[in-house]
């Protein structure tokens, strides 16, 4: 009769399908955190303050913004946030593009008319019309380097047209406002609209 002859024991490898797993979560640690990069180097959120904007932007809005770390070429009709030290300790400010380097701003105040290299803008997007001179005398040419802003609600709105703010360096832009991503009430006056979160235009 043969003797009995006792199995080895054999250690268990572990399972492969955990040994994917390990390399799946290792793999997507990775993508985290170089999309968490490049969001943080690309966007920025900020929230509205203020009715300069309305009806296009309310108080409160959350915007998504294109970090002017990749937005360098500011055009007419943007809506851009800025940065300016010698107004409001340089608080974020919300206004839209009128001119560009180079180009004449002309504002007939009595009809309420703004013009840009003698062409009258066609502003569908403003809530009252440009009646109010805030102290900058007009025409006046953009300087190299600078964009010429106001805000949509001209009547509250104190932007370019003020010797305070004037014209406003590119490198004072924060970046351009792409998405409302989260409405506001406007100094809760209203209901929060979320038909309105989209692109902002």
């Amino acid at each position: 009769m043969a003797p009995n002859q006792e199995n080895p024991k054999k250690t268990d490898p572990a399972p492969d399908w955990k040994k994917s797993v390990m390399l799946y979560l290792h793999d997507l640690m990775y993508m985290l955190v170089i999309i968490l990069l490049l969001f943080l180097l690309m966007f920025r959120v900020i929230v509205v303050s203020g009715s300069s904007m309305f009806s296009t932007l309310w108080d409160g809005d959350y915007l998504l913004l294109l970090s002017n770390t990749f937005y360098h070429d500011p055009q007419q009709g943007d809506v851009v946030v800025i940065s300016k030290k010698s107004f409001d300790d340089g608080a974020p400010i919300v206004k839209r593009v009128i001119a560009t380097e180079g180009q004449t701003v002309d504002i007939d105040f009595e009809n309420g008319i703004v013009y840009v290299d003698g062409v009258e803008l066609q502003e569908d997007y403003i809530h009252n019309l440009t009646t109010r001179s805030e102290g900058m005398t007009f025409p006046v040419t953009v300087a190299p380097g600078c964009i010429f802003v106001m805000g949509d609600n001209r009547a509250v709105s104190k932007d370019s047209r003020d010797p305070e703010i004037g014209q406003i360096d590119r490198r004072e832009v924060l970046g351009k406002a792409l998405f409302l991503v989260f409405p506001g009430t406007h100094e809760d006056s209203f209901p929060r609209d979320f038909d309105r979160v989209g692109v902002v235009e």
